[in-house]
């Protein structure tokens, strides 16, 4: 379990949180559920109704869909963030390489925060074109091959 401190200094890190105030960032930390997984485990599946945003703290996930790989990701990264948006449906499964801690944000607490600080919708916005433009850039010249997203920003 993260202190308050350690929560915090790891948030700031975070790309999508990045540039935001510490008071702004102390809040949101403090709000966030810190969440463990065993290896292995999914922590949630391609069609499901999806409400959260989750981090990694540490461990590494795999993003698939049924057996095929999509990407790999690792600390600092966020996943499940489309579906806070759009109100879709979950569209990959992720599940556990190893065990795993996240901190998790629920749609209502991003919202209040977006409402607070626009800055962090922009990031967001970010992050799902890089996400975008790294899997055009796989389908186009890897033939399918894993994308290991653990150390791209």
């Amino acid at each position: 379990m993260l202190t308050s401190v350690e929560r915090l200094l790891f948030v700031r890190g975070v790309p999508i949180f990045q540039e935001l105030r510490d008071d702004f960032l102390v809040r949101l930390a403090s709000v966030m559920d810190e969440l463990s997984f065993p290896a292995n485990h999914t922590i949630f599946t391609e069609g499901q109704e999806g409400r959260a945003l989750y981090i990694i703290v540490s461990g590494v996930v795999r993003v698939h869909i049924g057996d095929r790989d999509l990407a790999h990701f690792s600390v600092g990264k966020c996943f499940g963030e489309m579906s806070l948006f759009d109100s879709e449906p979950r569209s990959a499964s992720i599940t556990t390489i190893e065990k795993c801690e996240c901190l998790m944000l629920n749609q209502l607490q991003l919202y209040d925060a977006i409402d607070e600080t626009p800055g962090i919708a922009v990031n967001i916005i970010r992050l799902l074109s890089r996400r975008i433009r790294e899997l055009n850039v796989q389908v186009n010249t890897s033939g399918g091959k894993v994308l290991d997203l653990g150390k791209a920003g």
